[in-house]
C-alpha cells in the first residue's frame, strides 16, 4: 500500500479496536471521542459527505455526539463516489448486489484493507470461533478470485485462510455446488469427530437442503460443528422464514439451533454483527465496541422512543475511508445488548427512506 497522509486516523482506529473498552461511562466517552476524530476526517475529505453535512448544520466544530453525526442512506453510494481518497487510489471497490433500484450497484472504496481485515478477524474469532484455534470449514460461496467485488467473498476467504484447517476449501463454483463432493467431506467429517464448520450466503444453505432432500441425505456433524449463514435470500432462492430456515439446517446437519449463527452485514460497512444462535427467532444482533447502532426516524433522523420500531443506523468506526453513519433500509427495534432485526422497512418507514436518498443528494451534489 501507497503511504497516505491519513495514517494517523487509521493507527487511531487499529488501536482502538485491540484495546479493551469495557463497559459504562469510560468506555462512551472513549467511543465518542473516536467518532468525532472520523467525523471531522470524513468531512475534511470526503466532498459530498461535507456538502450533506453543512446542509444539515452538522460541523465539527459543532457536533459533540456520535449520535449528532448525520448518517448517510445506503441508496446513496449507487449515485455517488463516498471516497476520502482519491477513487482511483483504492486498493479495493466492493460493490453492492444491486438488488434494488433497477440493478444499479453502489460502490465502496477502500483506500486500505488493513482495518477492515482486522475488524473482521478480531470479531468472528470471538463470536463465532470462541476457544478454537482452527476449524475445518466448508464454504458455500464463490471464491474471492471469482467474485473480486464482493465484500463476502472477501469475508469469507479471510475466514478460511486465517481460522480454517489447510483442507478448507469453496465448495461452489461456475457449475453450482459441487454436492457429491460435499457430501463426501461431511460424511468425512462426521467419521472424524472433529467440529467442522459450514460457512456461506443464506440462499446457498436452501439451494443445498434442497438438494439433500432430493438425494435423502442427512449428516449429523460431530459435536462442536457451527453453521454461519448471511445475507437473508435476496431473490436468489425461495425464501424460508426464519424459524423453518435455522429448524431445517438443525435437521440437515445435526447441528443444534444455537450453534446455527447469523451474521448481519453490508457492503457499506467494514464491521459486521453477530447473534448467538437461532434457538429462539428474530435473534438478538450485535456488534464489537467499535461499532454502535441507533433506532430512528429515517425523515427526520431523530432516535424513536426506546422499545419502538425504526430504522436502523449503525455507526461504524472501522469505516474509515467512506462514511461512518449509514442509514439503512432495515427494521429494529434496540434492546439491551443489541437488536432484533426485523426485515426491510415497509410503508411510511420506506417512504421516509427513499425521502432521505434525495435529500442527501440534493444538498451532497450542491
Amino acid at each position: 500500500m501507497s503511504a497516505i497522509d491519513d495514517s494517523m486516523i487509521y493507527d487511531r482506529v487499529l488501536a482502538f479496536m485491540e484495546a479493551d473498552i469495557g463497559t459504562g461511562a469510560a468506555a462512551d466517552e472513549a467511543f465518542n471521542a473516536l467518532a468525532l476524530a472520523v467525523f471531522a476526517h470524513q468531512f475534511e475529505h470526503n466532498q459530498p459527505y461535507r456538502r450533506f453535512a453543512m446542509q444539515r448544520g452538522r460541523t465539527p466544530r459543532g457536533v459533540r455526539s456520535w449520535r449528532d453525526i448525520p448518517a448517510v442512506p445506503i441508496n446513496a453510494f449507487k449515485d455517488l463516489t463516498l471516497s476520502c481518497r482519491p477513487a482511483e487510489e483504492s486498493v479495493r471497490i466492493f460493490m453492492t448486489s444491486g438488488t434494488t433500484k433497477g440493478g444499479i450497484r453502489g460502490q465502496i472504496h477502500h483506500a486500505t484493507l488493513t482495518v477492515y481485515d482486522r475488524s473482521m478477524l478480531l470479531n468472528f474469532r470471538r463470536r463465532f470461533m470462541p476457544g478454537e484455534g482452527r476449524m475445518a470449514m466448508g464454504i458455500l460461496f464463490p471464491t474471492e478470485t471469482a467474485m473480486p467485488n464482493s465484500s463476502l467473498a472477501h469475508y469469507l476467504e479471510l475466514a478460511r485462510a486465517e481460522c480454517g484447517t489447510p483442507d478448507s476449501r469453496h465448495w461452489i463454483g461456475e457449475a453450482g455446488i459441487d454436492t457429491a463432493g460435499l457430501y463426501d467431506r461431511l460424511d468425512a467429517a462426521e467419521r472424524s469427530g472433529q467440529p467442522f464448520a459450514l460457512l456461506g450466503a443464506s440462499y446457498g444453505f436452501v439451494h443445498l437442503m434442497d438438494a439433500m432432500a432430493r438425494d435423502g441425505r442427512r449428516f449429523s456433524l460431530p459435536e462442536g460443528s457451527r453453521i454461519l449463514d448471511t445475507g437473508g435470500f435476496k431473490g436468489q432462492s425461495r425464501e424460508l422464514e426464519p424459524d423453518e430456515f435455522y429448524g431445517r439446517l438443525a435437521e440437515f446437519f445435526g447441528v443444534p439451533r444455537r450453534l446455527c449463527i447469523n451474521m448481519y452485514g453490508m457492503t457499506e460497512l467494514s464491521t459486521q454483527f453477530y447473534d448467538d444462535g437461532n434457538a429462539v427467532c428474530p435473534s438478538l444482533k450485535s456488534g464489537p465496541h467499535w461499532i454502535r447502532s441507533r433506532v430512528v426516524d429515517p425523515l427526520s433522523g431523530r432516535d424513536v422512543p426506546p422499545g419502538s420500531m425504526g430504522v436502523l443506523v449503525h455507526h461504524d468506526l472501522a469505516h474509515v475511508n467512506s462514511v461512518a453513519a449509514i442509514l439503512t433500509e432495515d427494521a429494529g427495534i434496540l434492546e439491551e445488548g443489541g437488536f432484533r432485526l426485523l426485515g426491510r422497512v415497509a410503508g411510511a418507514q420506506a417512504k421516509g427512506c427513499s425521502l432521505a436518498v434525495e435529500d442527501f443528494l440534493a444538498a451532497a451534489r450542491g
